[in-house]
């Protein structure tokens, strides 16, 4: 038998089980996707640093973007350059039933957590009520460490999502939404790099390079050798 749904609790399920939209670049809109755009300034001497969001079934990019607060549908350094779409089929902590059947289905599988995750927005919806409590800090609790509270939550790949494996995953496997976008990542740090060589010569690259490594080392040792440093 089915079990009867509240009226609150359907409303939201109706919502949620509206068919995917298709990915549309050109309105901003990426469903179930990670979403990756440079950052002014940081991104031009270290290209692999930049803004990270996850979107809404409904392609809704949300990213948080400052203290206590979470961006809707605004991505806080303009459009993305990358994405990543995410298969629900990845998702442990999102029902495999229709959503008549959801609401049995979460009373007895619940994550490990305790948290009763039946979709992919009512996870997100967590993630949200989370960091619009939390204070902002590019060291210690920033855009990547919402978007792999999201991932967790969603169960994706069995979870065991940081900020290092995020900015690894969307380096090596997001896709280009378009060339330019290849540009606008690229072209501002080869324009540095060649203004630092042309004045600064290896005495600029030394400094680059130690920047680099110190920052890496942060996040490094904040993720894995002091695991309540870094939020996520």
């Amino acid at each position: 038998m089915v079990p009867e749904v509240e009226p609150d609790h359907a409303l939201m399920i109706e919502e949620d089980s509206r068919d995917t939209m298709q990915i549309d670049p050109k309105g901003d809109r990426f469903p179930c996707c990670i979403v990756w755009s440079p950052l002014p300034v940081l991104s031009w001497f270290l290209p692999f640093i930049g803004h990270i969001g996850i979107c809404r079934q409904d392609g809704v990019i949300l990213d948080f973007a400052g203290p206590n607060f979470v961006s809707v549908d605004n991505f806080t350094f303009g459009a993305p350059t990358r994405y990543i779409e995410i298969s629900k089929e990845q998702c442990c902590c999102i029902s495999p039933y229709p959503a008549e059947h959801t609401s049995e289905y979460v009373q007895n599988h619940d994550d490990e957590s305790g948290r009763n995750v039946d979709t992919w927005d009512a996870a997100l919806r967590k993630s949200i009520q989370e960091f619009q409590h939390q204070s902002y800090s590019i060291f210690t609790c920033n855009c990547h460490s919402f978007v792999a509270n999201g991932l967790n939550r969603l169960g994706f790949q069995a979870g065991g999502w940081n900020v290092v494996n995020l900015a690894i995953f969307i380096f090596l496997k997001g896709r280009w939404v378009n060339k330019t976008s290849i540009i606008k990542t690229y072209l501002p740090p080869l324009v540095v790099l060649g203004l630092g060589l042309i004045f600064g010569g290896v005495t600029f690259l030394t400094y680059l390079l130690i920047f680099m490594f110190v920052l890496i080392g942060w996040f490094l040792l904040g993720t894995y050798c002091f695991k309540k440093l870094i939020h996520v």
